[in-house]
């Protein structure tokens, strides 16, 4: 059984067990981590706290993570907004709030159970029985185009191109504060955060090579619009490195100390354009997912 330890800091004190918790182990679902802290896996200061429990500074968290159990993972008819189909793969527009995949706490509602709905027997089998046909993923509450291959052709010929950089991602965030510069380049290793291992961090020691491209679109009072270019593809790169540049990722409750002063769930973040080669025939191709509602009307706020 896997232990997590971590000491409460300024910035953390009074917030309530659940909601840290959530918020610091993102892959875990709330209702996963509620049930956790019921069944007393979860110690403060070597007590089992309830969910409601407020904390304070040097508390330590203690968390019994049980081990993993491989379930059978189930096809649900839930909905998909498919913006490319063919034999070989597909491009789904992913909604706020969807998990890519299974994984602790998150068994059903994912977009891998969706896909298996959808298309049956037909999906890559590389990355195992908890991820077919997954070859990249986004964020929980990160909107947008992710890329669902049919067969292992077309799942190692997408992550090939992953593997280049070639594949073209440009993402459409809004950020705190104003961007003076047009555009710019932050190049900054990322690796895990060496104080909370379910956070990622500029780690010039242990991190990988990331590069992330941004364009000022529009300036707004106390905020900005941008296009993100990923030029590699860490965990959370985007959010990572704009909160490293002072310009968090409005919304985001986990990078970044600025509070959002509008009702959001999660980071503004949306995978807007992915181009890549097709598998089978060679040819580019590029694919647009529109913003989400919530983005849109976020932008008419903002003016």
């Amino acid at each position: 059984m896997e232990q997590f330890r971590y000491q409460i800091g300024l910035e953390e004190d009074e917030e309530r067990l659940d909601k840290w918790m959530s918020l610091t182990l993102s892959d875990l679902s709330r209702s996963y981590i509620q049930k956790c802290i019921k069944d007393h896996q979860v110690f403060v200061n070597h007590i089992p706290r309830k969910a409601s429990y407020r904390l304070k500074v040097d508390d330590e968290i203690i968390f019994q993570i049980p081990e993993a159990v491989q379930p059978a993972i189930e096809a649900e008819n839930i909905p998909l907004s498919i913006l490319y189909e063919d034999q070989d793969l597909l491009v789904v527009d992913k909604p706020k709030g969807m998990v890519v995949h299974p994984a602790p706490g998150h068994y059903s509602g994912t977009l891998v159970n969706a896909v298996m709905y959808h298309c049956k027997d037909q999906l890559s089998g590389i990355n195992g029985v908890l991820r077919p046909g997954i070859v990249h993923r986004i964020d929980r509450d990160t909107t947008g185009s992710v890329i669902v291959c049919k067969n292992d052709l077309a799942h190692n010929s997408i992550a090939e191109q992953l593997k280049e950089h070639t594949i073209n991602r440009r993402y459409r965030a809004i950020v705190h504060g104003v961007i003076l510069q047009d555009e710019g380049v932050v190049n900054a290793p990322i690796g895990r955060d060496p104080k909370n291992r379910k956070k990622m961090a500029l780690n010039e020691q242990n991190g990988k090579t990331a590069v992330t491209h941004y364009q000022v679109l529009k300036r707004f009072k106390d905020f900005t619009y941008v296009e993100c270019r990923l030029e590699t593809g860490r965990t959370h790169q985007i959010r990572v490195h704009m909160d490293s540049i002072g310009h968090p990722l409005l919304g985001d409750e986990v990078y970044g100390s600025r509070k959002s002063p509008y009702r959001l769930c999660g980071q503004t973040l949306h995978a807007m354009i992915i181009g890549f080669r097709h598998p089978a025939t060679g040819q580019y191709m590029e694919i647009t997912s529109p913003l989400p509602e919530y983005f849109e009307h976020l932008l008419q706020i903002l003016e």
